[in-house]
């Protein structure tokens, strides 16, 4: 028997349930993964504590293990590329998992790459609907896609089949890609504005499947994708602005609706595919998880994600002054977040 403060005892080798670890655990988006990982580096070198473990598991499979409990055996924040959905919001809840802070970091565009030695292409929102949905509205009916070629889809597009290298479900880049292209460009025609209008469920169900014989899922890897580009002539690839930015040597991106990937497209809104990346972190586990609330602090510091910071460096877009500084009093107010609306 093993005493313990208070009178209590433990049978030897029982340890107390939930201990506090001594290093903070995060997990979720791959885009926002390197952002993750260098302020990790930061934060071990200012501090002397252990760094905190960064895991890419897609937004999705990051925030399921977020919302599967409270203490060490779960992680202290969800990192995601799109904002989190009210029914995850609901499932963190029925797990006890309450009074979570939700933290804006910064900006990400999706991008639509080729090989850099590729022709200069742009796509409409529309003919990535067309291209790539698993089913599509022609003649009134909703048909499992006819299109093989991208000339079938449009003029002026590759020559070849469709063939897409992409992220899986669990991404949020993947979520994000299906709600600014393939649901945009599908309500470019009145069939699918009248659906949606009238059943938005039904309108996701029949339109935001992508195609299994078009678009390949490559894991959370987006290396694998600028390989795949590089060697094979006419693939396109979907991922995050910063990636691109970091293999601008072997890739670009497309245009989308006549507009080029950039940072000044994606901050000011005007590149259709731009997108806000989110930190969500446990309440109940600051003070709690060693080092959680200082890990956190240089996150929304001027340091790290100010308009110069050095996560600036590693293709994150800054946030506008006003929402850096509202981030900041968030965190050190330990505000916790209202239920999404959707």
């Amino acid at each position: 028997m093993l005493a313990l403060a208070g009178g209590v005892t433990l049978l030897a080798g029982i340890q107390p349930a939930h201990a506090a670890r001594d290093y903070v655990w995060a997990a979720g988006s791959s885009t926002t993964f390197p952002f993750a990982t260098r302020v990790s580096e930061q934060f071990a070198r200012k501090t002397g504590m252990k760094a905190p473990k960064v895991e890419s598991l897609g937004t999705g499979g990051g925030i399921k293990l977020f919302c599967s409990g409270v203490g060490d055996n779960f992680p202290d924040i969800a990192t995601a590329s799109r904002r989190m959905k009210r029914s995850e919001f609901d499932a963190c809840a029925a797990k006890g998992v309450k009074d979570i802070i939700e933290l804006k970091i910064g900006f990400d565009g999706i991008v639509v790459a080729v090989d850099k030695g590729g022709p200069d292409y742009n796509f409409s929102t529309s003919a990535l609907y067309l291209g790539l949905a698993a089913k599509v509205l022609r003649y009134g009916q909703y048909q499992p896609n006819p299109y093989k070629t991208w000339p079938e889809v449009g003029a002026g597009l590759p020559r070849g089949r469709i063939q897409v290298y992409g992220p899986p479900p669990s991404s949020g880049t993947r979520d994000a890609f299906v709600e600014l292209a393939i649901e945009a460009g599908a309500l470019k025609y009145p069939g699918n504005q009248a659906l949606k209008k009238a059943d938005e469920k039904q309108f996701k169900e029949k339109v935001d499947p992508l195609r299994k014989d078009g678009w390949i899922d490559a894991g959370e890897n987006d290396n694998a994708i600028i390989q795949t580009l590089t060697k094979t002539p006419g693939a396109l690839g979907v991922f995050g602005w910063s990636f691109l930015e970091e293999n601008m040597d072997q890739v670009k991106g497309a245009s989308v609706n006549g507009v080029k990937p950039s940072v000044a497209s994606i901050s000011d809104g005007s590149y259709p595919l731009s997108r806000s990346l989110y930190i969500y972190v446990k309440k109940a586990h600051v003070g709690v998880t060693k080092g959680l609330r200082e890990f956190m602090t240089e996150f929304v510091s001027d340091a790290a994600t100010g308009r110069a910071g050095y996560l600036k460096d590693r293709g994150l877009i800054p946030l506008p002054a006003a929402q850096h500084v509202a981030n900041k009093a968030t965190m050190g107010a330990l505000t916790p977040m209202a239920r999404p609306a959707a």
